[in-house]
């Protein structure tokens, strides 16, 4: 099937924008313990919002974008479309300390997708995070910057990011990317999922309690939502 032509809008661009700015002022609260911190550092927050900028607008649009493009290899129309309940959940967990980031996702329109092909267009965004990742480590080598500075931090935070948003999107809970890779090929996910629990641990990006609980409770929403469908 042919690709078809990159179709973007002036309002799927005003959508991605204000998602990823979303997620920046979320993760931004996140960064310094949310909302009460706030209250006692507003500065605080202003110090964290250029390093979460860089780290979020690279992970998040470029992770939904491989989305589009991959679909439209297979011959899909696909856009990036906000959700409006998702982006006060993400604000408002962003505020509270933790963060639930659902702005929004890449809607697919395709008359018929095989398994397989579902499953690659769900992998591209997870394995562009992983990139991204490989790429940070590589910057972070050969410019060893300064312990503390800008782009330390911000080289810092976009592996963190990269890692972590890839690892939860790789959940094999229905609708996030997991489920649909590991419909097509358990081996894939397994590998896939692995490599990013072993990265994840290894550079601390969660504690290893977290990536079980969450490991354990995707497997049992996964279970229930077979048995619900």
């Amino acid at each position: 099937m042919p690709m078809r032509e990159n179709i973007v809008s002036v309002d799927e661009i005003r959508e991605i924008v204000l998602a990823d700015a979303v997620l920046i002022v979320a993760f931004s609260f996140t960064r310094i313990g949310g909302i009460v911190e706030f209250f006692r550092n507003p500065f605080a927050l202003l110090a964290v919002l250029p390093i979460m900028a860089i780290g979020v607008t690279f992970s998040f649009i470029l992770h939904e974008l491989m989305h589009k493009f991959t679909a439209q290899h297979y011959g899909a129309i696909a856009g990036f479309k906000t959700s409006q309940t998702g982006l006060w959940i993400t604000l408002i967990t962003g505020m509270a300390g933790f963060l639930l980031g659902i702005p929004g996702a890449t809607m697919i329109y395709v008359h018929s997708f095989t398994r397989k092909e579902n499953g690659i267009v769900s992998l591209a965004g997870p394995l562009t995070n992983f990139a991204i990742f490989g790429i940070c480590m590589v910057a972070f080598a050969v410019l060893s910057p300064p312990q503390g500075s800008f782009i330390a931090q911000a080289i810092s935070f976009t592996i963190y990011i990269n890692l972590f948003l890839a690892f939860f999107n790789m959940l094999p809970i229905t609708p996030l990317d997991g489920s649909k890779v590991l419909a097509w090929d358990k081996n894939v996910y397994i590998a896939t999922e692995g490599a990013l629990f072993l990265l994840i641990w290894y550079f601390q990006v969660l504690p290893l309690g977290s990536m079980l609980f969450l490991l354990i409770m995707a497997y049992l929403l996964s279970s229930f939502y077979r048995h619900i469908l």
